[in-house]
């Protein structure tokens, strides 16, 4: 019985964990595993990769897609009667996909096929996005590591703009990912636990209003002399419009989204007269492995593991969820969601989770077991030492 393991989508710190837990159960059951060199692309490109002799223990401490990522939506029957050539050739019997929402349309679509073939393929979702937008779980992985990071990010920008503001800058603005829901942004107010963080954060669950937002600015600014922000690239006027289009969308119909840090530091250089400075994590706040949650690389090991298992079982169509079952002690089980229920679907920050500029303590109840941990990667001369495989470069 063979394996074929495939990665897809924006990374994360923690997705290759993900694939650990795949690749080393199904070694452990005795399977023959490939994985598929820059996801479905690569499939398609039959670009396979046996990795049965090959030492994958570094995968826990390496960031972003070590195989490989892509962006890329089936766009017709032929890919799909592709894939199944190539499922034929190489006997393929179990496919994981790791990837998000998008990624889980492809993989219910594959799911689909099989069934209307009477094709034996098992075909299991492994979630994974920075976002946190996969319905029907309580969190996804990759969220965890993503949401330490920029509340530790924002902490650190917040001190240097207390200790710049009286001769230097005045507003601090940080440009967060999260194209509808606000999850990552929230995740900036974590740093309020240890009593530092945003004084006003954007969501795109919030209408943007630019009176109210520059008269909140100008309140922090009169009573502390110093205003620190983090906005979501997501966030939209009352007519729909995002406040930052670039104007153009993707293979999947999303509209691409950039530059809103700068649009919110220039409302305030022009309405309010101070000095601002912006920042854009962009690619750090989903690959910075070097401050990674724990609990979110044990978790995104665990939902790698638990797909082997749910296929082993018979399972097919179905997406791995992570279910709280207490939160002091933060406890969780694997489940199961079919992936019609996922695909192309989103979940938003809920309401009682925010207020219009702040986060509020249910979500700092919820996000706080997320962060908590250290799983630090090996270092060697002095930096981290990260799994290179060489098979990804284009030869």
């Amino acid at each position: 019985m063979k394996v074929l393991y495939a990665q897809s989508g924006g990374v994360t710190s923690v997705i290759n964990a993900s694939a650990y837990g795949v690749l080393d159960e199904a070694k452990k059951a005795g399977l023959e595993v490939y994985v598929g060199i820059h996801g479905i692309s690569g499939v398609l490109r039959e670009n396979l990769l046996r990795i049965n002799d090959i030492d994958i223990e570094g995968l826990k401490y390496t960031p972003s897609a070590a195989f490989g990522s892509c962006r890329r939506k089936l766009k017709n029957q032929e890919d799909i009667n592709k894939l199944f050539e190539i499922f034929e050739k190489y006997e393929i019997e179990y496919f994981f996909y790791n990837g998000g929402n998008d990624s889980m349309d492809t993989a219910w679509r594959l799911h689909n096929e099989a069934q209307k073939r009477n094709f034996p393929l098992k075909v299991i979702g492994v979630p994974k996005t920075i976002d946190n937008d996969l319905p029907y779980t309580d969190h996804c992985p990759g969220y965890g590591s993503a949401a330490k990071y920029i509340a530790t990010a924002m902490m650190e920008a917040t001190l240097d703009l207390r200790s710049m503001y009286a001769d230097s800058t005045r507003v601090f603005v940080m440009e967060i990912m999260g194209r509808h829901a606000g999850w990552l942004a929230a995740a900036a107010g974590l740093g309020w636990l240890n009593g530092i963080g945003p004084d006003i954060i954007l969501f795109p669950e919030v209408v943007f209003n630019k009176e109210r937002f520059l008269d909140k600015v100008d309140e922090k600014i009169r009573r502390k002399g110093y205003c620190s922000i983090a906005v979501s690239e997501g966030i939209k006027y009352e007519d729909g419009f995002f406040v930052a289009d670039m104007g153009y969308t993707d293979s999947f119909g999303n509209r691409q989204l950039g530059g809103v840090g700068f649009t919110i530091a220039g409302m305030v250089r022009s309405e309010l007269s101070l000095k601002t400075h912006v920042a854009i994590p962009d690619y750090l706040q989903r690959s910075g492995r070097h401050i990674a949650s724990k609990t979110d690389v044990e978790e995104a090991e665990g939902v790698g593991r638990e797909a082997v298992r749910l296929a082993l079982s018979g399972v097919s169509g179905v997406m791995v969820t992570i279910e709280r079952i207490s939160n002091d002690p933060y406890k969780v089980e694997f489940k199961t969601v079919e992936l019609n229920k996922v695909a192309e679907q989103t979940k938003y920050l809920p309401e009682d989770f925010h207020n219009e500029f702040e986060v509020t303590d249910k979500f700092i109840k919820y996000a706080k077991p997320l962060i908590e941990g250290e799983f630090f990667p090996p270092f060697k001369n002095g930096l981290p030492d990260y799994l290179i495989i060489e098979e990804v470069e284009q030869q």
